[in-house]
């Protein structure tokens, strides 16, 4: 372990299991930090990795969307994968997302698990031309070369259609189901067709996890925990304890910070973890086009209004009061 990684804990590097009850919490999605080069810069992970465990944050996951796993080439995600392994030291499960064709997918995915991943996230490719079937195909070999990791599938799509989703819940090995679409009750029928071991986590972060609660989802995945994953915690606890009013208020709260990722059709959704991040003094560099940045003046004064109004500037973590996009 690098003497940085160190720092962070006495732990040895023995994966946490990927349990069902752990993917019942909040599943928090790291950023991908750049360095002034343009190159990932790992370490710069390290007070993000060290904030949201010690908040209760229950699973991290590395190469995911909001670490911009579609701008990273094939070394950098498995170079990334290997340097959050390190720095998480198996104090929380650590699911790796692996995609793109199904090549670089099984090579990602035998590169996560010697590296000590504790699970595995399909991304559900973006290819224009996907046979229902085919997806089935494409997780199942995934599957085989992930040397026995247990598989999240990331659905943005749900119009391959309920018989494909229950398809791939049946394949020996899925867990889960992220769920990334706007549609209830789509989820509610997938549920119901699936075997009854998967777990169906809210994909779409805090504003969505009500919804997906009310119909029988658990956990959700959640950018904000970069920057503030003490409220993300106390979400999850309030769904959990089935106080949907706490829920609905503590969501409310942190409006604002989702409405800011949703801008330029969604182009801010990194952008706006970054800057805030940057606010924060841990700067985790630009995010890659064809993202938004720098992010909107605008929403940049937002953004430290939400920061301050909320006391996350002036938390003892942090290192400035203020940021800026220069």
């Amino acid at each position: 372990m690098s003497g940085r990684a160190a720092t962070l804990t006495s732990a040895t590097l023995t994966d946490a299991a990927l349990t069902s009850a752990a993917l019942t919490g909040v599943a928090g999605i790291l950023v991908t930090p750049f360095d002034q080069q343009d190159i990932i810069a790992p370490d710069r992970q390290i007070p993000i990795i060290r904030r949201a465990i010690d908040a209760g944050v229950a699973v991290l996951t590395v190469n995911g969307n909001t670490g911009e796993f579609y701008a990273l080439t094939a070394s950098e995600a498995e170079a990334m994968v290997a340097a959050t392994a390190e720095y998480v030291a198996g104090r929380v499960p650590l699911v790796a997302g692996v995609g793109k064709s199904i090549n670089e997918a099984c090579a990602l995915a035998r590169v996560s698990a010697r590296a000590g991943a504790s699970g595995l996230m399909v991304h559900q490719p973006p290819d224009p031309f996907v046979a229902p079937r085919g997806l089935v195909d494409y997780v199942r070999r995934v599957r085989d070369a992930g040397q026995g990791l247990p598989v999240v599938l990331y659905l943005r799509n749900d119009a391959i259609g309920t018989d494909a989703i229950a398809a791939i819940c049946d394949i020996e090995g899925v867990m889960g189901v992220k769920w990334a679409t706007p549609n209830p009750m789509r989820l509610k029928a997938a549920m119901s067709a699936s075997p009854s071991h998967i777990v169906w986590v809210g994909g779409l972060a805090e504003t969505w996890a009500p919804a997906f609660y009310a119909v029988g989802a658990r956990g959700f995945t959640s950018g904000l925990i970069n920057v503030w994953p003490e409220h993300s915690v106390a979400i999850s606890l309030a769904l959990e304890a089935g106080d949907f009013a706490a829920a609905r208020r503590l969501v409310g709260q942190m409006q604002v910070f989702e409405d800011i990722r949703a801008g330029e059709q969604g182009g801010s959704n990194v952008s706006g973890v970054k800057l805030a991040l940057r606010m924060l003094g841990e700067d985790c560099g630009h995010a890659r086009p064809p993202a938004a940045w720098p992010v909107a003046d605008a929403d940049a004064t937002r953004l430290q209004d939400f920061m301050h109004e909320n006391g996350i500037l002036n938390r003892t973590d942090s290192k400035t009061d203020g940021g800026g996009m220069a």
